[in-house]
């Protein structure tokens, strides 16, 4: 195939370098935002942060590799050496190669953790100690796949692939796992939410209102966001491997009938290029919104409390006045004004940065949030 590797890399470092500036000026707290008192974090917020972490860490790798790629010709020359002295070249593509896999494999697992935590959340069946199994489940399985998949396609040469569907389909299998399971779990887990959220509405004050409604319908949107954005960015590799897999399974992939499957592959190869390191960015849109410019280089450590609405929504809307956690140990004289406030504390998580205007401004920075 006439894969052209410099475009490629020239691609990468574009989209990657892109992403990785927007979605650092995303994090960044900024101008407007007032200081609020200190309680914890819950670990939803937590686990949004560590997706966007894991992208912009991700994005380093890809602007590294292809920057290699694209300045060391001779360096990556030596790569496909047989039997060569050198090493390095080789050192360098697996611990590339690894690198970025583990680090998107771990995204995909916090996308996964992130469907669960909001779905035990609202069933009230999640606490703060919860992040500590998601940490063991997500890096644990995101190293134990990464490395699987990287032996089985490298063993027993490290200077290059090996060839064989023997090799392809345990890498396949080890590299798009996690990502076939946010493809098919977490929209089954989000209508669940959302099911469950609309009930916590409905029997908070025995009806449905029409500004709870819209309450529910914003955290449905948020869900649909995060979800479209995963499909954009990652459906490309997807068709990109199933047709490199079929190009695997045949004798000849040169022979003429299979020229628009070759030249579909390397389209869909462009395509990757530019949406895979987007990700970052376009994921920090679905979970906070716009946050804006004007970034405050003079910010102190501030944390606020989780709110479901801005004050002026919350008196219209006559709900319980949402308090932080210590208050919530505190106040254990009336029962159901405690469910009340467990529920709007609930609701908050999910629903974290779908406020517009002014209020998003004050609200949607994760740097406030506790980090």
């Amino acid at each position: 195939m006439s894969f052209q590797p410099d475009v490629f890399c020239g691609v990468c470092i574009g989209s990657a370098s892109v992403s990785l500036l927007l979605t650092i000026l995303q994090l960044l707290p900024k101008k407007g935002q007032s200081p609020r008192k200190m309680p914890k974090a819950s670990s939803s917020s937590t686990i949004l942060l560590l997706i966007s972490v894991c992208d912009i860490l991700g994005g380093l790798g890809m602007i590294f590799r292809s920057s290699v790629w694209l300045g060391f010709p001779g360096f990556i020359a030596n790569i496909s050496v047989v039997n060569g002295t050198d090493v390095w070249p080789s050192a360098f593509c697996v611990g590339s190669a690894m690198w970025i896999q583990l680090l998107y494999s771990a995204g995909f697992w916090w996308l996964f953790c992130y469907a669960v935590d909001s779905y035990l959340v609202v069933r009230r069946s999640a606490g703060l100690s919860t992040i500590v199994l998601y940490h063991m489940m997500t890096w644990g399985l995101a190293v134990m796949l990464c490395v699987e998949g990287i032996a089985l396609l490298y063993y027993p040469s490290l200077s290059s692939c090996e060839n064989g569907l023997e090799h392809a389909i345990p890498h396949y299998i080890t590299t798009y796992a996690p990502l076939l399971l946010v493809l098919v779990v977490n929209p089954i887990l989000f209508r669940r939410t959302v099911s469950a959220v609309a009930s916590l509405l409905k029997g908070r004050q025995g009806i449905y209102t029409e500004n709870e409604r819209r309450l529910g319908t914003e955290i449905q949107i948020r869900f649909f966001k995060i979800m479209l954005v995963f499909i954009i960015c990652w459906s490309s590799n997807i068709i990109n491997e199933s047709l490199l897999f079929y190009l695997e399974m045949q004798p000849d992939i040169n022979e003429m009938p299979l020229k628009n499957i070759r030249s579909a592959a390397l389209i869909t190869w462009i395509i990757m290029g530019v949406l895979n390191p987007m990700q970052g960015f376009l994921f920090t849109l679905a979970f906070y919104g716009w946050t804006g410019w004007r970034v405050d280089f003079k910010w102190r450590k501030r944390e606020i409390p989780w709110e479901s609405l801005s004050s002026s929504t919350v008196g219209e809307n006559a709900y319980p006045s949402p308090v932080n956690y210590q208050s919530n140990i505190h106040d254990s004289k009336k029962i159901s004004t405690t469910d009340s406030q467990q529920t709007d504390e609930a609701i908050s998580m999910l629903s974290e940065g779908n406020t517009s205007g002014d209020d998003r401004l004050t609200r949607s920075s994760p740097i406030y949030q506790g980090w």
